[in-house]
């Protein structure tokens, strides 16, 4: 069985999603976003999932955001 310590999030400015990812620690993650964006904060995703969920989920919300930005 798959571990699921992987932590699916958003990173957002202002109310506004300016970033999807995934990690395995999110402060550090946010503390690494707020080095290009001071003022954002990180919103956990769901429960914690396998790597290769979080991986799966990720290219969705590109793929995602590449469709409405069209």
């Amino acid at each position: 069985m798959a571990t699921r310590r992987t932590y699916r999030y958003c990173f957002k400015v202002d109310g506004e999603i300016v970033h999807y990812g995934f990690t395995i620690d999110l402060s550090r993650r946010e503390r690494e976003h707020r080095r290009r964006w001071p003022t954002g904060h990180i919103e956990q995703i769901g429960p914690p999932t396998t790597h290769e969920d979080a991986w799966n989920w990720e290219r969705q919300q590109i793929a995602h955001r590449s469709d409405s930005a069209a």
